[in-house]
């Protein structure tokens, strides 16, 4: 999924937030779980006013806690690390700008991705889903982080996703054989967390060199991740989305159009009537 937590969005994108659900209608903010706070408050009260009317006496005396795990681990004083599999960040970062240069198809780059092993994100997952698609497209498709169908099938925009994004595509007359699609981070993080600055900056090159080697019209970017990554901005996907803006990649220049990633329709459904605005506009732009 390619949602960014909430607990990671700045002050500025959660009032947007709250824009954008107060303008579609949403008025309650509700729990998963039901609570009866009337019932918690009383029993509260209760417990208090037991407490303050009872005897010294009757009071029971304090026993202390078992240690827990984290306080006999203190006891007993540090333990050896395990060796770390992390590679040095700088180092790979470096090489990654080195592999992702030295590919002059679209092809060498896949290859060189899938034999890449300076993330450790590789470690972790199944499979490698950087790219497919068409070399010669004129629209480049960018997701994000990959899915778990990504990660079982080997590639970007499969399963459900890939069925949205077949129909949103085909909503405005392209086929999905037409473009080139890419996730920005080849290999699916344990349990879909949100890819450390490390782990982009070492993906990045080979995004960037992708766009490069297929040198676009457009970049359609799906999602936070993709659109944030590419157009350098640390605004989330509500502010950059419905507009044009133009990239950098190697040694072309390009412009990047933002809008919803299939994931996030699936879980915000209020969002298609958006990108589908989105898509219109998009596709007015590039066929001019």
């Amino acid at each position: 999924m390619n949602s960014v937590p909430v607990a990671q969005l700045s002050s500025p994108e959660l009032a947007q937030l709250m824009h954008f659900y107060a303008e579609s209608g949403v008025e309650w903010m509700l729990e998963d779980v039901s609570q009866d706070r009337f019932a918690e408050f009383e029993a509260f009260e209760a417990r208090r006013s037991t407490q303050t009317n009872s005897p010294v006496a009757d009071r029971p005396v304090p026993v202390p806690a078992p240690a827990t795990p984290r306080q006999q681990a203190q006891e007993r004083g540090p333990t050896p690390h395990a060796p770390q599999i992390a590679v040095p960040a700088a180092e790979v970062i470096v090489e990654a700008q080195r592999i992702a240069a030295s590919a002059t198809t679209v092809q060498q780059l896949a290859e060189a991705v899938s034999a890449f092993g300076g993330c450790n994100l590789r470690n972790s997952a199944r499979s490698t889903a950087f790219m497919a698609g068409n070399p010669a497209a004129r629209i480049v498709v960018a997701g994000g982080l990959p899915g778990a169908d990504d990660d079982r099938e080997g590639a970007p925009f499969s399963g459900v996703t890939g069925g949205i994004l077949t129909r949103m595509l085909a909503g405005i007359s392209i086929a999905a054989d037409e473009v080139m699609m890419f996730n920005f981070i080849p290999w699916r993080p344990p349990g879909s967390r949100p890819p450390t600055l490390h782990e982009v900056e070492i993906c990045k090159p080979f995004g960037l060199r992708l766009i490069e080697l297929v040198r676009p019209v457009a970049v359609l970017a799906l999602g936070n991740y993709p659109a944030r990554y590419l157009s350098g901005s640390d605004e989330g996907i509500h502010s950059l989305r419905g507009r044009f803006i133009d990239i950098e990649a190697g040694t072309i220049s390009t412009r990047l159009f933002a809008t919803f990633h299939p994931q996030d329709l699936i879980a915000a459904p209020l969002n298609k009537r958006l990108a589908w605005q989105d898509l219109l506009a998009f596709n007015s732009e590039i066929s001019n």
